[in-house]
């Protein structure tokens, strides 16, 4: 989990109702103001299609959004090999986030005063920057690759994959290699909104309290091998993932082990209402626990002693009309004893634990397990304007060190709650360049992370608001 920082916007300041005034003539200046956006960069260069083709708001995909995607950024015309656009077309998109946000984090450990206080801070900044580009090599080769840099301009690659498209003149084999985003129909790499925890989904990243495994973060982009396939309509998709166990980190700094990633959905028309679609997912894998030192170091890449973890669920994608729509995912996760007592991940975290030839568990160790939800609303009033609305909740189904263990867990130790609400106005969106008006509120709550007050751990809230120009060329 990624924390962030809060604020609390109840008791309201001046500065925050001035701030919710202007934004509210603004959204009424939008409503009655709206036009009609064309597509993101990359692509509109070469189709010339609008935004709101592949786009309910960018860069959430709609239904064709998604099967443009599943057809390796294709429309399956003439016009899919490069050979034939325009010598001057070339498919890249910047994107950058300049952005004013105020954070703030309570329950800090200081050494001042009483030895807690709330932490809150606010200014300008700057997201980190993207370098897109993807398309297609020849009719049916497909790449994506991005260069990602931090807001300190360090670059690592985010993707880079390859995708042999429609194998045998048939949409249900595609085979994909590189680095790249899991089959998650709830995309986080196209997630509508920015702030430090409402960024990300939860659900994706969650690791209980202790716990050592990097491993199983399905919002990762991961290195690994990748069949998909889909009906010609694309009602019916399913993905098979191999994957190193390295969380996306290149150079194998673990070891040898694998995990696979498996997807299964079924969309059905409901007339007015909209294309629905339900389905499943499972991360089954290992991953090491155990690695040979050097001078007492742990050696990277020579990780054995695998350990089992797996992430299932279900999830879901429902409209209810051409504005509203609702996207569902459960997940229950688990975790070996092992990685529960830190074991794990001693290469970037040099503190975790080593699981040394004869080392035995503590008594009253268990495998850690979870359930959560994420509930993620949108209001699609146009192309251009986009509210936003989004609930996690993930509870602890079982703690690492239980109940006949020297020091057992709070049954409620690492739940966390959070909230986000946003809305995103896009002014224009043509076939160079896109701008959007961001406004979030991410507020987040987790039981027993906070400092010690007495006897117990104490619960911590963040929370941020943001606003920020969030542009493409």
């Amino acid at each position: 989990m990624r924390m962030g920082k809060q604020s609390r916007l109840c008791g309201k300041a001046p500065w925050a109702k001035h701030f919710l005034t202007a934004a509210l003539v603004l959204v009424f200046l939008v409503l009655s103001g709206s036009q009609e956006a064309n597509a993101i960069p990359a692509f509109a260069r070469k189709y010339g299609l609008r935004c709101s083709a592949c786009h309910e708001s960018w860069p959430m995909l709609n239904y064709f959004g998604q099967k443009f995607k599943d057809n390796g950024y294709q429309l399956m015309n003439d016009r899919d090999a490069p050979i034939w656009q325009n010598p001057g077309y070339w498919p890249i998109t910047f994107r950058i986030i300049p952005i004013w946000h105020r954070v703030s984090t309570g329950k800090v450990a200081v050494d001042q005063g009483t030895g807690v206080t709330r932490v809150t801070t606010n200014g300008f900044d700057i997201s980190g920057l993207d370098f897109h580009t993807g398309g297609t090599l020849e009719k049916n080769f497909s790449f994506y690759v991005l260069p990602s840099s931090d807001e300190n301009a360090s670059f690592h690659f985010e993707t880079v994959m390859a995708r042999l498209d429609n194998l045998f003149g048939s949409p249900w084999f595609n085979l994909k290699l590189g680095k790249f985003e899991l089959d998650n129909l709830l995309s986080e790499k196209r997630i509508l909104t920015l702030t430090g925890n409402g960024g990300i989904y939860q659900l994706y990243h969650f690791i209980p309290v202790g716990d050592g495994n990097i491993f199983g973060q399905i919002g990762d982009n991961q290195l690994g091998l990748e069949v998909m396939g889909h009906s010609y309509n694309d009602r019916t998709r399913y993905s098979a993932s191999l994957l190193s166990s390295n969380d996306g980190t290149p150079g194998l700094p673990y070891g040898s082990a694998y995990t696979g990633f498996f997807t299964f959905s079924q969309a059905f028309d409901t007339g007015k209402l909209g294309v629905d679609r339900i389905g499943a997912y499972a991360m089954v894998g290992e991953a090491p626990t155990y690695y040979l030192t050097q001078g007492g170091t742990p050696l990277g890449g020579s990780g054995i002693s695998n350990k089992s973890f797996s992430r299932e669920g279900v999830v879901g994608q429902f409209y209810f009309g051409q504005h509203v729509d609702l996207q569902v995912v459960t997940q229950h996760g688990s975790d070996s004893a092992w990685f529960g007592q830190g074991y794990g991940d001693p290469i970037d975290n040099p503190g975790a634990p080593n699981n040394l030839n004869g080392t035995t568990l503590p008594v009253g160790s268990q495998a850690p397990s979870w359930n959560g939800v994420t509930l993620e609303g949108h209001y699609v009033y146009s192309p251009q304007l986009i509210f936003i609305g989004r609930y996690e909740s993930i509870r602890m189904s079982q703690q690492a060190n239980g109940p006949a263990s020297a020091s057992p867990s709070a049954s409620n130790l690492g739940n966390i709650s959070t909230y986000t609400i946003a809305f995103r106005y896009n002014p224009f969106m043509t076939s160079r360049a896109g701008f959007a008006w961001h406004n979030e509120y991410n507020w987040l709550h987790q039981d027993g992370t906070g400092p010690m007050l007495g006897l117990n751990t104490s619960n911590v809230n963040t929370s941020e608001v943001l606003t920020g120009f969030d542009f493409d060329f």
